[in-house]
């Protein structure tokens, strides 16, 4: 039987671990808005100010987003990892980096907030809060390019997260902006993102009918990554301590 002290522990243990993952499910919410504002908000002023030219409207989208994600990473890495995408979520439940019970509350919070970032793109314009997009984007092209752009995130996330962490950030900003430019689908990488993006008319859309498609690839590129680069990046075993910059050879032993 447990002591009253030790049931007065028990209780405050299991506070403090509710209170953290609310804060990580806040931090999440907050980060993914935050980034389908930016995506959104700076696609609808990019084409207000390219004057029908989508090659400086991309430009322009692509340069906000990659530099807003360096940093909303920054802003919420230390508090819940930064994800702010359910494939980058189910990844790190696959290599146990988080639990696997956290994985739904997590990818719960990346829609919804998704979707608030992308009604606050839309008030800050003057446009209808919510309104299906009608850009076409289907083809086995963008569906390959979903696969390719979402196997090199989650490579980018692995790799650098297990040899550089403190420079990752900067890698999948650096990734992602030119993941617009060299796919044809522009890189959404992203369930969440593509899901909000159905629900905006603007230069950054896509027709809902169009989005089922995307995330099965990027879940399927997701997936492919994942267990590509876990080989290729063995984890270091768990009572190592890694700061700034680790050779992966260096916790080769570790690997059988």
């Amino acid at each position: 039987m447990f002591e009253k002290n030790d049931l007065d522990a028990h209780r405050q243990y299991g506070n403090g671990e509710r209170m953290t993952l609310i804060r990580r499910l806040v931090a999440e919410g907050l980060g993914t808005a935050f980034l389908l504002a930016i995506v959104i908000g700076s696609g609808i002023m990019a084409e207000r100010l390219a004057d029908g030219n989508a090659a400086i409207a991309l430009l322009a989208n692509a340069i906000s987003t990659g530099t807003g994600l360096v940093a909303l990473i920054l802003m919420f890495g230390t508090v819940s990892g930064a994800h702010f995408n359910p494939v980058v979520t189910l990844s790190e439940a696959w290599q146990g980096n988080i639990r696997s019970s956290e994985a739904l509350p997590y990818i719960g919070v990346q829609i919804f907030g998704a979707f608030a970032g992308a009604a606050g793109a839309h008030l800050m314009f003057g446009e209808p809060l919510f309104f299906a997009s009608e850009h076409v984007r289907t083809g086995a092209a963008q569906w390959w390019s979903e696969f390719i752009a979402t196997f090199g995130l989650l490579g980018v996330i692995i790799g650098c997260s297990r040899s550089r962490p403190a420079l990752t950030p900067f890698a999948v900003a650096a990734y992602i902006t030119a993941a617009y430019w060299f796919t044809s689908s522009t890189s959404f990488s992203n369930p969440a993102v593509t899901l909000a993006r159905s629900a905006t008319n603007t230069f950054v859309g896509i027709r809902p009918i169009d989005a089922p498609a995307f995330i099965i690839a990027q879940l399927l590129g997701a997936a492919a990554a994942t267990w590509i680069f876990c080989w290729l990046y063995p984890a270091p075993p768990r009572a190592a301590t890694v700061g700034g910059t680790v050779a992966p050879s260096d916790f080769s032993r570790h690997a059988n």
